[in-house]
């Protein structure tokens, strides 16, 4: 890993380009969306997979950094920022739906993290599970209930595949994938997506705060979601609901982080 002070390699950013606390969307496209919620916000860089604002958020330097699909890019995402001087973490982006009754539109903050994946295996056992930070996810819910955003709490599964997922029948092990989903679902995991696991997992290794807030996008019971504004003022499957979720939660952490110093 670059020194702090030095350029890091794959992020194109430097020790003082960033804030602290970092919102992590999957998409580049999302960041600018993303920005606009920020106080000053100003374009840093731009590389690979990696776009990055940083900005103010209650008077505290906040950033937001893509990662890619999935846990390769992120992994090296979030060891970067943390070596700049990154500590908070919030994924925010979209996911399947896993347990009926979820309906497009609600806003998963999730718990842990399911390490249905290779990448966090370079890190540590499987057995050591993939937990968010508990003063995050209550964050998130206190955002999401104070916006009036349908939200529930739960597991994520964190995959590598995601046609292994969405269209398993084509896959030559279809059986497993299937009987593992059931699990998945048995076990209560509400939501499916690429990334969690390895925020998670690294931010467990550096003594970090992690949480995530995604879009429930893929309705179990197929059922069509409405495309109008519903109360909160955004479509069930507008992104904005999850950032919504996701930058008020860290608004109430700036707070408490700002009560602790007095």
């Amino acid at each position: 890993m670059p020194p702090k002070d030095k350029l890091q390699y794959h992020i194109q950013a430097k020790k003082g380009d960033i804030g602290r606390y970092v919102l992590l969307p999957g998409d580049p496209e999302r960041c600018e969306k993303i920005a606009a919620y920020f106080d000053n916000p100003k374009f840093i860089s731009r590389h690979r997979e990696y776009v990055i604002y940083t900005g103010t958020l209650l008077g505290e330097k906040a950033s937001v950094c893509s990662t890619g699909i999935g846990c390769p890019s992120t992994a090296i995402a979030v060891e970067e920022l943390i070596a700049i001087g990154a500590d908070t973490f919030i994924r925010v982006g979209t996911a399947g739906g896993i347990q009926d009754g979820t309906r497009s539109g609600e806003v998963a903050i999730v718990t842990g993290a399911i390490r249905d994946e290779g990448t966090t295996r370079q890190y540590l056992p499987l057995e050591f599970p993939a937990v968010a930070n508990p003063d995050v996810v209550l964050a998130l819910r206190e955002a999401a209930e104070k916006s009036g955003i349908p939200h529930r709490c739960g597991i994520t599964q964190s995959k590598d595949s995601f046609y292994g997922e969405t269209e398993p029948e084509r896959m030559p092990i279809e059986d497993r994938l299937k009987e593992r989903w059931k699990a998945w679902k048995a076990g209560g995991a509400v939501c499916s997506e690429m990334e969690s696991s390895a925020i998670f997992i690294l931010s467990a290794i550096y003594r970090k705060r992690a949480g995530g807030a995604m879009l429930i996008i893929g309705d179990p019971n197929k059922e069509k979601a409405p495309s109008k504004p519903d109360h909160t003022g955004y479509a069930p499957l507008d992104v904005n609901r999850a950032i919504k979720v996701a930058v008020e939660g860290l608004k109430v952490l700036i707070t408490r982080d700002q009560q602790m110093k007095k």
